[in-house]
Formats: structure tokens, sequence, C-alpha cells
């Protein structure tokens, strides 16, 4: 199988090739997909619904008020270390647990990302073919393929 870099310097390729292509990288990610638990599918669930319920503005109201009961509590324990315990505590384990509840969701939007535009480089014959797994190559190929984007931008801005 050629390095995709390879298959982008050959420029523009044929229908069949591009659906080989395609495929293989399909196949991949079903492979993959299968091998998902029903342990992934919950935490997915679990993990989508979370980033959509703290993203709300009733998690901010909820959020606000707590700090605002919080600190109403203060001279109720005297500003002790214990209640600027309780604050800390509660923060970091909810902080904490929402980053692995967020970064879940992200992988999936970014993995939904990468499959549409996977499509969009199949389906147009102009398209270089290379692109469509780009972003697993090493950090150099990605530096030289975005300074031949800018060439290219830059070209194609004096036209």
């Amino acid at each position: 199988m050629a390095h995709p870099l390879e298959v982008l310097a050959h420029g523009r390729h044929d229908v069949a090739a591009k659906l080989s292509l395609v495929k293989r990288v399909r196949a991949a990610r079903h492979r993959d997909k299968a091998k998902a638990s029903a342990v992934h599918d919950w935490f997915r669930r679990f993990a989508h619904a979370t980033s959509r319920a703290v993203g709300s503005p009733f998690a901010f109201a909820a959020a606000a008020a707590v700090i605002i009961a919080w600190s109403l509590s203060g001279p109720f324990f005297g500003f002790s270390d214990t209640w600027q315990l309780v604050i800390n505590t509660g923060t970091t384990i909810v902080t904490f647990l929402v980053v692995f509840a967020i970064q879940n969701t992200q992988n999936r939007d970014s993995q939904a990302i990468h499959l549409k535009l996977d499509e969009l480089i199949r389906a147009i014959d102009a398209a270089r073919n290379g692109m469509v797994e780009i972003e697993n190559l090493p950090d150099a190929d990605l530096a030289r393929l975005e300074q031949e984007m800018r060439t290219l931008c830059k070209e194609a801005a004096k036209k």
C-alpha cells in the first residue's frame, strides 16, 4: 500500500482508486467499531448526555447557585478550613469526571467530522485521495502538507 503522501503526489485519481481507498478506511473503522462493548456504548451515551447537560444554561445557573450558597454559608461555619475544603474537593471531583466525558464527546465529534470530510474527498473528482487519512500521518508530514496548502492558497489568491 502506498504511503498517503505518495498518493497525494500523483494528483487526481480514477474513481476505482478512490472507492478502493474509502473501502479500506471504512473497513478498518468498522473493525474498530465492532470491538466496542456494551460498556463503551453506555459511556458514549453517558458522555453525550453529560456534555449536553454541563453545557446548558441550567447547569451554569446550578453551579452559580452552589457557589452562592457556599459563600453565604461561610459565616455560619466561621470560614473554616473544612468549609473551604468542601468547595475545593467538590469542584475538583466534578471537574475531573466531566473532563473525561467531554473529551469522549469531542473525540466522537472529531471522528464524525473526519468521516464527513472523507466522504467529500471521495465524492469530488478533483480532490486528492491521499487526504482521506492524513490525521494518522506523523507531525512532519502534516507540517509539509500544511505548507503545501498555504502555497496553493497564495497561488489561488493571486489569480
